[in-house]
């Protein structure tokens, strides 16, 4: 049998996340593991100043794009710019970053 070898290139995903911190707090990033990224943040090893002083207690809502890191941190930091109030709005209408950014994201709640 022979075998076909393709050259599709993989396509990287990464996601975007609210954490919700023990002191009543969001925390934002991206990541391209966000399973992995978030026990980093849970266990201190995130190299986050943040997440270390105020665990994470659950992830509040993510948003996953594929195979574009630059727009993801665009959205990260578009996101660490809002109110709270806007932050909270954002987890519970995830699609709204749909119109603000004119794509269409899959999104989830992980928490």
């Amino acid at each position: 049998m022979e075998s076909i070898i393709t050259n599709i290139p993989h396509k990287r995903s990464y996601s975007i996340y609210i954490l919700f911190c023990d002191n009543g707090s969001y925390y934002t990033g991206y990541t391209s593991d966000l399973k992995r990224r978030f026990q980093q943040h849970f266990d201190g090893t995130a190299k986050c100043k943040y997440t270390k002083s105020f665990k994470p207690l659950y992830i509040a809502q993510s948003w996953h794009i594929v195979d574009d890191k630059s727009l993801a941190m665009k959205i990260e930091c578009y996101i660490k710019k809002l109110a709270r109030k806007e932050k909270e709005k954002l987890i519970l209408h995830p699609e709204i970053l749909d119109s603000v950014f004119l794509c269409k994201f899959s999104y989830g709640n992980e928490s």
